[in-house]
């Protein structure tokens, strides 16, 4: 029998296919559709660092600077007044009593400061792992990489001293050295990291001259930056690797798992498809796996990944050359 199983940051998941943050996963009453339809893990909908600044500005303030305060903070138990705070423990609480899969907590965040001492709360409400999905764009030209780099490493050592549950992180590939950086998060307290968020990009209505938001749903072809970095870093990684963004069918699915992703997240399939997405992946997963003689996801998992021996420069010149070299 088809074995499905997989351990993602250190949690046992029935399958690979977990829900991604997202509005659908900000309900109990979706919560359970999802599980029905067969996924392997759900990531609640991120409550963001600003919101925590926002409801907790009234007790922020009374405290002088914040610089000033931060040993003060880690000991402070601030009560929670604002329903959004309330209503995500809440929720937490309640996606635990109703499911038996994994609920992963999400936390948006561009700083390492005050705000992670709501991770213990989140720790305190029950959920099995926090994803921090930090969104830091490299747009201000008065840091430099390491700078935007260490607000990473930050905010990692901020939480984990707070908590006892796994972390994982959600970056994007904004690095000027993207390997290195993954590399080194991945030795660093999180248990795992997700390749990689999407950044809501800019466009321009040339009718009206304005600037206006592009899609926000990922295309189908949107996978393949997250195929190529997992699948060069796999094997060269002290975590868990998560594929995120462009995974809208079951071969995307197993494309990222033969180059070493151990989860993958949709989001956009389930919003053009339905939570009937999650079923027929798995459906279409097994169907692949027999036809391929797999028992479990191990038997096959990382079958592409690169190894430490492989000079990448040199492999990726050499395909570049095979499929471009002769064409006249």
């Amino acid at each position: 029998m088809t074995n499905l199983n997989v351990k993602y940051l250190g949690l046992d998941l029935k399958n690979p296919i977990i829900a991604g943050s997202c509005g659908l996963t900000n309900s109990i009453e979706n919560l359970k559709a999802i599980e029905k339809a067969g996924a392997g893990a759900v990531v609640l909908k991120s409550i963001f660092e600003e919101e925590i600044y926002l409801e907790f500005a009234h007790e922020f303030s009374k405290l002088g600077p914040m610089d000033n305060n931060l040993e003060f903070l880690d000991y402070y138990d601030y009560e929670i007044k604002k329903d959004n705070l309330k209503h995500y423990l809440s929720l937490i609480t309640e996606a635990k009593k109703e499911l038996s899969i994994p609920v992963i907590a999400s936390i948006n965040c561009v700083t390492a400061h005050e705000w992670a001492f709501f991770a213990k709360k989140v720790e305190d409400a029950g959920a099995d792992a926090i994803e921090l999905n930090v969104f830091v764009l490299p747009s201000n030209l008065s840091q430099s990489s390491q700078d935007n780099e260490s607000i990473y490493f930050d905010v990692v050592s901020r939480v984990a001293s707070k908590i006892k549950i796994p972390i994982s992180l959600k970056i994007s590939h904004y690095f000027s050295n993207l390997g290195g950086v993954i590399r080194d998060l991945s030795f660093s307290e999180i248990k795992g990291l997700v390749l990689f968020n999407k950044f809501y990009s800019p466009d321009v209505d040339i009718n009206h001259q304005r600037i206006i938001g592009s899609d926000v749903l990922s295309q189908n072809t949107d996978y393949k930056l997250s195929l190529r970095w997992i699948g060069m870093m796999a094997k060269r990684v002290n975590s868990d690797l998560s594929a995120s963004t462009g995974i809208h069918d079951w071969q995307t699915v197993i494309k990222m798992l033969l180059v070493g992703s151990t989860t993958v997240q949709i989001v956009s399939a389930l919003y053009k498809d339905g939570f009937t997405a999650i079923t027929n992946m798995l459906h279409q997963l097994e169907i692949w796996m027999d036809e391929n003689g797999y028992q479990s996801i191990e038997d096959f998992r990382g079958k592409l990944s690169l190894d430490n021996t492989t000079n990448l420069a040199e492999f990726e010149r050499v395909q570049f050359m095979r499929n471009f070299g002769e064409h006249k």
